[in-house]
């Protein structure tokens, strides 16, 4: 089945947002690679700013169900380490150019409050997503959490400097040692 028009848009735009950056990236250049007319995406979004946020929130609601199913499906004392396997398939198929929220929140700090907002939210998401399978895992939430948060958010940059795989190994390396390091400390 064809994708409607506007999931047409929203998938053009955020390949566009992602590669050349959200100012850089103008409506006309948005239509014609998505081969619509400017009408098409005034139909659907009021405004840039308006298809901006959308990615942002379609990119981010997508991100967090691939977390979620991967804590659904973890088993007994693994959901925070299926969180971050789920966070490295995540760069390794959507982010190998780094993190679009974070992109987001460079580029409309000054220029947008309501996107900047929508982009730090999703990374208080994710945080909230540790905090949950950490508890699942019956550690302490508090430090491991924001300890784990750190690496995966430093893995969103590594990846653009250190490659794909020397990051994710790193990265994995190094929640597996914090969480070593928490369950010897757990009585």
């Amino acid at each position: 089945m064809p994708a409607s028009k506007r999931d047409q848009l929203l998938a053009t735009a955020e390949r566009l947002f992602y590669e050349q950056g959200f100012h850089a990236t103008g409506i006309d250049r948005i239509v014609a690679a998505a081969g619509v007319v400017r009408m098409t995406l005034y139909n659907h979004f009021d405004s840039k700013e308006a298809l901006v946020a959308a990615v942002l929130k379609a990119r981010h609601e997508r991100f967090i169900a691939s977390l979620d199913a991967a804590m659904a499906a973890a088993p007994p004392g693994q959901a925070t380490r299926s969180l971050v396997d789920a966070h490295g398939r995540w760069l390794e198929r959507y982010s190998q150019h780094g993190c679009i929220m974070a992109k987001a929140m460079g580029e409309f700090a000054e220029h947008s409050a309501e996107i900047h907002a929508l982009a730090s939210t999703a990374k208080h998401d994710l945080l909230a997503r540790l905090e949950v399978a950490v508890v699942r895992d019956g550690l302490d939430p508090a430090g491991l959490a924001r300890r784990l948060f750190l690496v995966l958010e430093g893995s969103n940059t590594a990846v653009v400097i250190l490659g794909m795989q020397t990051a994710l190994a790193d990265t994995r390396a190094m929640a597996d040692a914090l969480l070593s390091a928490a369950r010897s400390e757990t009585p």
